[in-house]
């Protein structure tokens, strides 16, 4: 009887939650039909629904065709954009912390055909190959609270760009040129900075790290920094520009440090550290570093990252930030395993839009329910503590919490 009553009562929180939720973002919707059909979705994603297709999202709402949830997706008056507004308020209110993680990462979605907007063959990190798919650039928000996401955008290859028959049928908007994964994450950057969302690091892989555009950027407001960059970026140290791939061809044996970049599914991902002094900034107070990731197994397989940071700024600090990344590799696994990130079964740019953000929210409303449930298992990590990030932390979480609004 106790377990029954814990059930009602973790489900009835679930509820209130959502309630809460729709309560911000209801304004968004005009027609009280939409709201009723945006909280009918947002409880399909939640849901233990096995995919979150048309079809089983309108049986679960009691709908005997996926006609309804199309309509919600592709003509109903709502834009996806102030959604994603509300959804990044919705973070900062939950989880923001001055010391956060911005994260940036792009993911691919599989798909048949020709006609979803902006599809073409291309290489996918999800496929580990060149397939047919659609690229999706990600904004996520790390803190000691949780994580979650904060911006979306869908890449637009040049040929699309430049295709009026295909961006007509697609519904891509005049306005939307074509703009290279960096300049997108720039963007959604751009905009988390102007919306006052706090944050002390950015993080990402080389694509983005080697814009060295963007570095200058966020070298400029200050904000400081851990980017991942390839081989043949370069790097300045005595005033001569060096290429990476010859620092990492000529790294000394001395100085290295062994450090855990944060928890993995089989413990401490520990790694050998190496922090190499560049030329210093104009900033007053702040260093350029390249560090060096070295693996245990196999010494040869090396990564390298450009930091930016006040002097003084610790090894441990830099390398956690590194390791944070490892944040949205798992957030997008989730959103993709748990709530259906990319299932969806349309294929114009406002639909994508609209599901994308409706995926996210619902991601961010469980971080928000774990951060008040005070469960660290999603969380990022404090100073000084390195964070559990496996696959099916989230489905465990919402097994744990009797999830369901089915």
């Amino acid at each position: 009887m106790d377990n029954q009553r814990v059930e009602v009562e973790q489900v009835e929180a679930w509820a209130s939650e959502l309630d809460a939720l729709m309560q911000r973002i209801g304004p968004r919707f005009v027609r009280s039909e939409a709201r009723q059909r945006a909280k009918a979705y947002l409880q399909g994603l939640l849901s233990p629904v096995q995919r979150k297709n048309g079809w089983q999202l309108a049986e679960m709402m009691g709908d005997a065709t996926p006609y309804g949830v199309q309509q919600f997706l592709y003509r109903a008056v709502w834009n996806p954009d102030e959604l994603r507004d509300d959804l990044r308020a919705y973070v900062v209110d939950e989880l923001g912390d001055d010391e956060a993680v911005l994260i940036v990462d792009e993911t691919g979605f599989l798909k048949k055909g020709t006609h979803s907007a902006g599809v073409k063959r291309q290489y996918s990190g999800t496929a580990g190959r060149i397939e047919n798919s659609q690229m999706g650039v990600f904004l996520a928000y790390a803190s000691p609270h949780g994580h979650a996401f904060l911006d979306r955008a869908l890449y637009l290859p040049h040929e699309w760009a430049l295709d009026a028959e295909r961006r007509q049928a697609a519904g891509i908007p005049q306005a939307v040129s074509f703009a290279s994964k960096p300049d997108l994450a720039w963007d959604m950057l751009r905009q988390a900075v102007e919306c006052h969302v706090p944050f002390a690091w950015v993080t990402a892989d080389s694509i983005y790290g080697d814009y060295r555009s963007l570095r200058l950027w966020l070298e400029s407001l200050p904000k400081r920094h851990v980017l991942a960059v390839s081989r043949k970026e370069t790097v300045v140290i005595d005033w001569q520009q060096q290429r990476v791939g010859d620092l990492l061809n000529a790294l000394p044996h001395a100085g290295w440090q062994r450090l855990s970049a944060g928890e993995g599914a089989k413990g401490p991902r520990l790694y050998d550290w190496l922090l190499i002094p560049l030329l210093d900034p104009l900033i007053e107070g702040w260093r350029r570093w390249l560090l060096v990731r070295r693996s245990l197994s196999d010494p040869t397989d090396l990564a390298a990252y450009a930091c930016f940071a006040p002097a003084g700024t610790p090894l441990s600090e830099l390398v956690r930030v590194a390791g944070t990344r490892w944040v949205i590799e798992a957030s997008l696994e989730e959103a993709k395993d748990e709530l259906g990130l990319d299932q969806y079964e349309v294929r114009s740019w406002t639909g994508w839009y609209r599901h994308i953000t409706l995926v996210l929210l619902a991601h961010a409303l469980l971080a928000a329910i774990q951060a008040r449930a005070g469960d660290a298992e999603l969380a990022a990590p404090k100073k000084g503590r390195s964070v559990r990030q496996t696959p099916s932390s989230l489905a465990a979480f919402k097994a744990g919490r009797g999830l369901s609004f089915g």
